[in-house]
């Protein structure tokens, strides 16, 4: 069995690279939204044309990023969305939500001290992670069957 897993959520710390680096031996094929924070911003003005207002540089920018997350999330057997300590992701929020309409596996990465902020969001989950190694272990227990240890 293979997985397609689609990495959601901060970009400022190296989460996903912990994730992809500790399942290496597992047959998974990662994918996420761009995560250069200024490609990002600036898509749709870099590709569609300068907007003198930051809410339509934004808006563009917001659709443009939307085509990449939906088709990731759409294509992915589970979605990984990492809410970190350093910024709200809204974003994030909005994937997980996407993510459990589509009925997709969703697995919940955060610390502890988000649990009553995100409690709906975690319902919406198969499983809550506070590491990053914790995901490693369920995919490698979905995948092998084995528990860690």
């Amino acid at each position: 069995m293979a997985l397609k897993v689609y990495l959601s959520g901060e970009i400022h710390t190296d989460w996903r690279e912990q994730i992809v680096e500790g399942s290496s031996d597992l047959d998974v094929q990662f994918d996420s939204p761009v995560t250069d924070h200024d490609a990002s911003d600036d898509c749709g003005v870099a590709i569609l044309g300068g907007e003198n207002s930051k809410f339509w540089h934004d808006h563009k920018g917001a659709k443009v990023n939307a085509i990449r997350t939906r088709k990731g999330i759409a294509d992915a057997d589970v979605v990984v969305v990492r809410f970190g300590e350093k910024y709200k992701q809204w974003n994030a929020a909005f994937d997980a939500g996407y993510a459990a309409a589509l009925g997709k596996s969703l697995i919940v990465l955060h610390g502890a001290d988000h649990q009553h902020a995100l409690k709906e969001v975690d319902a919406a989950a198969l499983a809550v992670a506070e590491t990053s190694q914790q995901v490693v272990q369920i995919l490698r227990y979905v995948l092998t069957g084995h528990l860690p240890g």
